[in-house]
């Protein structure tokens, strides 16, 4: 048994590093990339190791050197005509040959469409663990292991887990929880390009056409200002006063879980542990008691309002600012003061 266990560490002590998966879209990075890479150097320097993002896609040269800007040690662009349009097995063919080729220790996902999409399938084609959805990641302080916290039993509960004997220790991470990494004053990284072995048989399906979504989209992640409406609200139409307080500030509507449940409004607007994570300059809830779920979704928001009725409400505790009273007074004499431009921000 102790000869095995030797063979084990000696094996796990090949993996080294920290690597990120950056996403694009039209040659555009996503700032989930910037999240990962904000996350990822801490973890890297708890470990004592490299940070790397790998970059998978076409002609996207340029998009990749933008990285090179942050506290970054290595960038990897991995440059195929095949991988233009995303495709599941192309970049999963891709992305295991290199994993298994250089051995991160960690690889970090964004919990995007894409990044659930791949995260399970590239796991199991590397053979090891994958925690999803995390919201939580720290270097345990004595065997280094990576501590992976998500929510469990719908939200309920935090559950950390690890993977003690496979690499890469791998998670997938919520949108809108790490902080986005900042631009270094200087930074000597090695930037290289990566050209795989893809032909067109390890790829099953292929993009025929795009449809353009008409309605306007939801984007609370990168939303600097959010007016979230609960259950105080009432009912559906209450969402109209929402709405309204929110095109006067320029910002998104939110809401609690409580609101998409009642069928009120599209869960795209949700904002808790089981919806959208967000961490805009402002928040504002209207008519919601501040349930831990919910709170743990808006808590790192730069500044907190909160309205509602109930002074005992939990959402008073954390909030920067507090109104004890009827939004359905409230809100229309603030929008009538931004209007007038009596309030300014």
């Amino acid at each position: 048994m102790e000869r095995a266990k030797v063979n084990q560490d000696i094996s796990l002590n090949e993996y080294k590093d920290v690597w990120v998966l950056a996403e694009t879209v039209n040659g555009k990075i996503l700032p989930i990339t910037l999240e990962l890479m904000g996350e990822g150097r801490k973890l890297a320097n708890d470990l004592g190791k490299k940070l790397v993002v790998i970059v998978p896609g076409y002609d996207i040269e340029e998009a990749a050197k933008e990285l090179l800007e942050y506290d970054v040690d290595t960038v990897y662009y991995v440059e195929h005509e095949l991988l233009k349009d995303f495709s599941t097995l192309g970049f999963v063919e891709v992305l295991s040959e290199e994993v298994k080729k250089r051995k991160p220790e960690v690889l970090l996902v964004g919990a995007t469409s894409i990044g659930r999409d791949i995260g399970p399938r590239l796991a199991a084609r590397l053979g090891t663990g994958l925690t999803a959805d995390c919201t939580g990641l720290e270097v345990d302080a004595e065997d280094k292991k990576l501590l992976m916290t998500r929510p469990a039993f719908g939200g309920n509960i935090m559950a950390t887990i690890i993977c003690p004997k496979n690499r890469p220790q791998m998670a997938t991470v919520r949108p809108g929880v790490m902080s986005r990494a900042k631009k270094a004053e200087k930074n000597n990284a090695d930037f290289e390009k990566i050209l795989p072995k893809l032909s067109k048989e390890d790829i099953r399906s292929k993009l025929v056409g795009t449809v353009e979504h008409d309605q306007k989209r939801v984007n609370l992640t990168d939303a600097k200002i959010i007016v979230s409406g609960g259950r105080g609200i009432k009912n559906k139409d209450g969402f109209a006063l929402i709405e309204s307080l929110a095109n006067a500030l320029g910002g998104e509507v939110g809401s609690s879980r409580a609101c998409v449940d009642a069928g009120w409004i599209d869960s795209s607007h949700q904002v808790g542990q089981t919806g959208t994570t967000v961490r805009p300059d402002l928040y504002i809830a209207c008519g919601i008691s501040g349930a831990i779920q919910h709170l743990a979704g808006m808590s790192e928001s730069k500044y907190i309002v909160a309205i509602n009725t109930d002074k005992n409400a939990p959402i008073f505790d954390i909030c920067d600012y507090g109104i004890v009273g009827d939004l359905k007074e409230i809100i229309p004499t603030l929008v009538s003061s931004i209007e007038s431009g009596d309030f300014v921000l």
